[in-house]
């Protein structure tokens, strides 16, 4: 399937309900996961405050330095997201990279982080940052093989939620001026 996924800049009504629904998903498949605990996910994720950010993506992940991006099947159905937006000048933080159930182990999640990489780097940033859930093994395994390193927290954490996050930066080659 993954040679046949889309990528592209969630822009329409239409797309960014599909990316709002898969936020959701996201939300309620950290909370079906054994061992992640509710109140790590209530922390960043209470569903009044998720629905008030869910209205809000197109705002804090807009054009020109953040994006929304959707991953479509070739019917296409939407099957992942994945968005991103500045914390300063420099550093483009992805969030919320999330594939449906059905298109999981078939490189959707590598894809999806490859193009909000190259549009970071195409934006001008310089490093990328995220942070992942200490169970996420495999969201894990795919950032170290992006070339991501661990690191410390790269803002503030509630200290009861720190020992629940891994975080990863990528530091970006600068960009080369056109002639």
């Amino acid at each position: 399937m993954a040679e046949q996924v889309t990528i592209r800049p969630a822009t329409t009504a239409a797309d960014l309900a599909a990316v709002r629904s898969l936020c959701w998903d996201y939300r309620d498949y950290l909370l079906s996961m054994q061992g992640v605990s509710e109140e790590v996910t209530d922390a960043f994720r209470p569903a009044s405050k998720y629905e008030a950010l869910m209205e809000n993506l197109p705002i804090l992940h807009a054009r020109p330095k953040g994006i929304i991006m959707l991953a479509t099947d070739p019917a296409g159905t939407p099957i992942a997201c994945g968005m991103s937006h500045p914390l300063d000048g420099q550093t483009s933080e992805i969030k919320r990279v999330f594939v449906a159930d059905a298109a999981r182990g078939q490189n959707v999640a590598h894809q999806l982080c490859t193009s909000l990489i190259a549009q970071a780097h195409k934006d001008g940033f310089s490093r990328v940052v995220l942070d992942t859930h200490r169970l996420l093994h495999a969201a894990q395994r795919l950032y170290e093989k992006l070339g991501f390193s661990r690191r410390g927290p790269y803002q503030p954490m509630p200290d009861n939620v720190l020992p629940e996050l891994v975080f990863f930066e990528k530091h970006l080659a600068p960009a080369i001026a056109p002639k």
